[in-house]
């Protein structure tokens, strides 16, 4: 049987990309920088895996011989990869077992680069400082906190399309000297097909576009998308609880439940449908449109119906005691939201994107409605290719990347029920972000962050308090 040099190619770069690093230039005059393989054919140019002909061509058309593939998958796998697919090296071996070790080439020896399991994470340190006054008294409420997080976030390959993964996170706190036992974050099964994927289990509800402006959590669940540059994706599932807070003036459902009903114990119930175009990631334009609809006896802090029966004294009994099954009775009546959601941005090229975005529940009567829109400048965690070490298949962040950036958040506390609200915005308040990061080291990273803006209160009383909140955090990848 022959093979295409187009066909060993791909082969061979399946095992030789991640233990051979981008090459400056291509050396073959026959391979331009436009072309689909010009950086495949740079890689193992660069690691000897591939050589040429004197004249200085590729000639990638030319047809090879089975004995020529096995000797460009000893060479590359000769370069001692990190991370290669197990599904992979084993269809390869199998297809070339007898020429391999016509060649001399043990095949248990190759075996032994396969890795199962790949194990990434980080350790991050972060700083909080907030400064409160939702009703303008003129006091304002400051706490701090300094605390890390060390995460671990194995992938294991179960099959040619599938991965089981998870996210295990301790925590500490700086001040106090304490720390808490690892706990699983995340568990969840995912397969990726060409046009396809599905999730099964406790995965990261944060949806492309959306930039955390409704969810930035975990749902235990299901997940559907299908679509490559239009793309549609279905989540169902439920959240832990006392995730959704509604609420208003900086009070959350939670903060009425646990001092009038008790901590709330019941996840709630959410369904998504969401349609992207785009990546926010790549250059050009990106957006997308989605609708969630929520399930939850806190939204019931979201209806003035409800508010109102409290404030008339309907949830008492004659002698003036608070009757908490009268209370969680009508929960029932209130306890679902609507939430329709719009993003749009545009990627100007590998430093500037302007994105925004806009979210209302239309089950709500008051804080109903989120928005924001942000400017970035900066390469930050952007993808990087370097030469000469095999650990660029691992680098979140090289040295000398930055970036900044600023924008204005509205987070209504009824639209934005788990949005990011912990490194800038508060719940229930809207104003001015500015932000800033840079990587002094590869996989070391510091950013800061400064909000400053006022609650939103939306008619409710009291109100348009001052809300500052000031974010630092170090972080290693790894």
């Amino acid at each position: 049987m022959r093979k295409t040099v187009a066909a060993a190619l791909t082969a061979a770069a399946i095992l030789g990309a991640n233990g051979t690093s981008f090459a400056a230039a291509n050396p073959f005059s026959d391979v331009p920088a436009g072309h689909w393989a010009y950086n495949s054919v740079a890689k193992l140019a660069a690691a000897g895996v591939v050589e040429g002909y004197g004249d200085g061509t590729y000639r990638g058309d030319r047809n090879i011989t089975r004995y020529e593939m096995a000797q460009m998958i000893a060479k590359a796998m000769a370069k001692n990869p990190q991370g290669i697919s197990k599904a992979e090296l084993d269809r390869l071996i199998a297809e070339f077992r007898d020429e391999l070790e016509a060649l001399g080439i043990r095949v248990d020896n190759l075996e032994k680069y396969a890795d199962k399991v790949v194990w990434q994470g980080k350790i991050e340190y972060t700083y909080h400082q907030r400064k409160t006054d939702p009703y303008n008294l003129g006091e304002k409420a400051k706490s701090s906190s300094n605390g890390y997080v060390f995460r671990l976030e194995p992938v294991a390959e179960i099959n040619d399309h599938w991965t089981a993964r998870a996210r295990l996170d301790g925590e500490g706190d700086m001040s106090s000297d304490e720390t808490t036992s690892v706990t699983l974050k995340r568990a969840w099964a995912q397969g990726d097909y060409d046009k396809f994927s599905v999730k099964l289990g406790k995965f990261e509800f944060n949806p492309a576009g959306e930039a955390g402006l409704i969810w930035d959590t975990e749902i235990s669940g299901a997940e559907v998308s299908f679509g490559s540059k239009w793309k549609f994706t279905a989540t169902g599932g439920r959240i832990k609880a006392d995730t959704v807070q509604a609420g208003y003036n900086g009070l959350t459902a939670g903060d009425f439940a646990s001092e009038l009903l008790g901590i709330d114990t019941d996840p709630s119930t959410v369904v998504g449908l969401r349609v992207n175009y785009g990546e926010p990631a790549e250059k050009g334009l990106f957006g997308g449109a989605a609708w969630y609809h929520i399930k939850d006896d806190d939204l019931a802090w979201s209806r003035r119906a409800y508010l109102d029966q409290y404030d008339l004294g309907e949830f008492y009994d004659d002698y003036g005691y608070f009757d908490s099954s009268e209370a969680k009775s009508a929960m029932k009546r209130y306890n679902k939201a609507d939430i329709w959601t719009v993003n749009l941005g545009y990627k100007f090229n590998e430093k500037l994107k302007l994105s925004g975005g806009y979210a209302r529940n239309t089950k709500a009567d008051f804080e109903k409605d989120s928005w924001q829109a942000e400017l970035r400048y900066g390469d930050y965690g952007n993808p990087v290719t370097r030469t000469g070490d095999w650990r660029d298949n691992n680098l979140k962040v090289a040295k000398g990347q930055w970036a900044v950036w600023t924008g204005y958040r509205k987070f209504g506390s009824n639209a934005t029920l788990a949005g990011t609200m912990y490194d800038d915005v508060l719940q229930g308040t809207r104003g001015w972000f500015v932000g800033a990061s840079w990587a002094p080291f590869d996989n070391i990273g510091v950013i800061a962050k400064y909000f400053n803006g006022k609650y939103i209160s939306d008619g409710i009383d009291g109100g348009n308090g001052k809300a500052r909140k000031l974010f630092g955090r170090v972080e290693f990848f790894f």
